[in-house]
């Protein structure tokens, strides 16, 4: 088989590998010897957990993030060239989805590399699954403006969507500031809006809840440095 890009999906947070990830990732990623992470010590610690044998030491660690050039990221698809395949780990979930993955995967796409999607856990996809929210037409926007009229803005038009196109809309916060988002869409959106709060998806403490904004008031969970996902729909 011709040298290929590997996504390899990572755990959500401190959950049992076993519980999340098929065995056949191990197989795979113990046969590459470079990778594309977005923290060396995080990804070092993932392999780690995936097998405790590996030895690091023989691994060549690329580092991608807000910083990496163009020129970079396609110096470190070089081992292709050579026949050795590379592995592109996420921090959390799966690589190039909300991730800066997506443009290592757009370059490789350019010069006819092997591409290899990797089964694993998505939080958006395992949010919307649960929610009880449209399946068949569905927005992911990132994070949403954080100035005040500009969130207000964004989340009047992404409520506007789910009714006139019934279309699912999805988004997520910094941890730190997801409690302040749900207090924000509670008073903006209609009563009527439903809104579905998924938090610590795959961990033990995970909840994944759908209620309407009226009944939500008053009674929202602490989000606060939890990863969260939100979901709006009719």
């Amino acid at each position: 088989m011709k040298a290929s890009l590997f996504l390899i999906p990572s755990t959500l947070g401190e959950t049992d590998h076993a519980k999340v990830l098929p065995a056949g990732n191990r197989e795979v990623i113990l046969r590459i010897r470079h990778f594309i992470v977005e923290n060396v010590r995080t990804a070092r610690r993932f392999l780690k957990k995936t097998e405790p044998d590996i030895v690091i030491d023989d691994l060549t660690f690329y580092e991608l993030n807000k910083h990496t050039t163009p020129e970079q990221a396609t110096s470190y698809l070089a081992p292709l060239e050579r026949g050795e395949d590379v592995g592109i780990i996420s921090e959390a979930g799966c690589p190039a989805i909300a991730d800066p993955g997506a443009d290592v995967v757009a370059i490789a796409q350019r010069r006819n590399y092997p591409v290899v999607p990797l089964v694993g856990p998505s939080s958006i996809l395992m949010a919307l699954m649960a929610s009880g929210f449209n399946g068949q037409s569905f927005a992911f926007h990132g994070y949403l403006p954080i100035e005040a009229n500009e969130r207000t803005q964004a989340v009047r038009k992404l409520e506007a969507r789910i009714y006139t196109e019934n279309q699912t809309q999805l988004f997520i916060e910094t941890p730190y500031r997801n409690n302040k988002l749900a207090e924000d869409l509670i008073r903006l959106c209609r009563p009527s809006t439903k809104l579905c709060i998924a938090s610590n998806i795959t961990c033990g403490d995970e909840s994944i809840r759908t209620r309407t904004m009226q009944e939500w008031k008053g009674k929202l969970p602490d989000m606060n440095r939890k990863p969260t996902i939100f979901l709006l729909y009719k």
